[in-house]
């Protein structure tokens, strides 16, 4: 329940906060989803950032993503191409398979000077994200490119978004968020610089047919702080993604909170890519914390959405090793003790479970290998002194939100971010989720009704822990 919200949240005006938070929520109720909705989606104006869509909020419409595997063209000619997804026109570009060219499978398009990649077909059902796999071809030099979208069969054509500059030959992921109803096509438009491979194209509809718009959503039970998308709020914003949503404090230099729902679907055979990468998607002027920012500390990178959590395909597991899903975590902390919890929260998915899982960190200074520290990265990185997770666990099912009652398992914990906490099994640290909204400031579960929120979070979970 509410305690004091946001009340630690530095920088952030409360009022126009909470403003803000119920004009996020209504655009979440009017969204559609994976287990869909009986509400219409909303229309309204494109509202798009650099961001992304909540994990299955919505369908990645059927055929897609797009991965370039099926089709194929070796010059740079105009031409149509027959892929998975449907018919695209490729203007500049051809599909590369060279070991220059830098893809997941054998195929990933490449576009040169001006050339765009443009959907000779609609898709029905509107859109609320479009993510797309990029890095630059070769020793080529960095590229710049944009997202554009028609809603009158191709006739005109509208940014959305902001142009991404391509300047990594890894593999990373720009995702785009906007609220499209009706029939949409969508064109990649390369602006300048040296050739690009894209790859692996996803879009999510906007609407669908079920009947909870929350089911499986990434904040399904609440967005703790209110956080928004809106650069005004630099030390509470937003950023969606499909495989997990958090708010960003950037006084701090690190994620607030990480919110994601684990299911059976998102548990495969992908390895552990180890990718670590600076997150494109944060508005220009915030720090950007890069793969080395913790390097030397003492401290490690610490997953909060795990790795191991998005195993069903690479582009999902890639994306938790975005820095911005990261807080300096002790070794004995990440590696023993907070991994220990991880592996069992798996566990219970393999059980027959899903799980809503929020966790974050809170105060500063804690202990690494190399000793105590208040920061990292020169003081841009705070480490926070605990870390503290909450899981909700319910049977596999539908209408999540109305399924969750005061008999409905809770696990709290907050753990200490020392070398000496492994000292205790994770149970230890089990705590109330009442206790964790009086150390943070942020009012969990406040999707729930208030009188269940009352029984589940006063109560510490005494169930098993393996």
């Amino acid at each position: 329940m509410k305690k004091n919200l946001i009340s630690m949240i530095k920088g952030t005006g409360k009022t126009l906060t909470l403003i803000f938070a119920g004009f996020f929520i209504s655009m979440v109720l009017v969204s559609g989803c994976n287990k869909d909705s009986l509400v219409a989606p909303l229309k309204t104006s494109i509202q798009t950032t650099e961001s992304t869509s909540t994990h299955q909020l919505r369908n990645i419409y059927s055929g897609w993503p797009e991965t370039m595997e099926s089709g194929s063209k070796t010059s740079y000619s105009s031409g149509n191409v027959t892929l998975s997804s449907g018919s695209w026109n490729f203007y500049d570009a051809l599909i590369g398979t060279s070991s220059s060219d830098h893809k997941n499978g054998a195929h990933a398009a490449r576009i040169q000077n001006s050339g765009k990649l443009t959907m000779n077909f609609n898709l029905s059902n509107g859109a609320t994200s479009v993510s797309v796999v990029h890095a630059k071809y070769g020793s080529d030099a960095s590229s710049s490119w944009g997202l554009y979208y028609s809603t009158n069969n191709g006739s005109t054509w509208i940014q959305t978004g902001n142009n991404i500059t391509t300047s990594s030959t890894t593999l990373s992921t720009a995702t785009f968020t906007m609220s499209i109803t009706g029939s949409v096509r969508f064109q990649i438009r390369k602006s300048s610089g040296g050739r690009l491979n894209i790859d692996d194209i996803s879009v999510s509809d906007n609407g669908g047919g079920g009947t909870n718009p929350l089911d499986n959503d990434n904040i399904a039970m609440g967005n703790p702080s209110g956080a928004v998308t809106n650069v005004s709020f630099p030390n509470n914003y937003l950023l969606v993604k499909p495989q997990y949503d958090l708010a960003y404090n950037n006084s701090l230099g690190e994620c607030g909170w990480v919110s994601w729902h684990l299911g059976s679907s998102d548990l495969g055979s992908t390895p552990r890519c180890d990718c670590f990468a600076s997150d494109a998607q944060l508005p220009s002027g915030f720090f950007v914390a890069n793969s080395s920012a913790y390097s030397g500390s003492g401290f490690d990178r610490g997953h909060q959405c795990p790795s191991a959590d998005r195993t069903d395909n690479s582009t999902n597991n890639a994306a938790t090793f975005l820095m911005t899903n990261m807080l300096p975590q002790s070794p004995n902390l990440n590696q023993i003790t907070w991994a220990a919890l991880e592996d069992y929260e798996r566990a219970l998915v393999n059980q027959g479970n899903e799980l809503f899982i929020i966790c974050g960190g809170y105060g500063t200074g804690g202990t690494g290998s190399n000793g105590s520290a208040n920061s990292v990265n020169g003081g841009n990185i705070n480490v926070p002194a605990h870390c503290w997770k909450v899981i909700v666990v319910l049977p596999n099912g539908n209408n999540d939100i109305n399924r969750v009652s005061s008999a409905t398992r809770v696990i709290a914990v907050d753990m200490p971010n020392v070398q000496t906490v492994n000292s205790q099994t994770w149970g230890y640290y089990r705590t109330s989720v009442d206790a964790i909204e009086a150390a943070t400031g942020y009012d969990f579960l406040s999707n729930i009704s208030t009188s269940i929120q009352s029984s589940v979070e006063s109560i510490v979970d005494n169930g098993p822990t393996q």
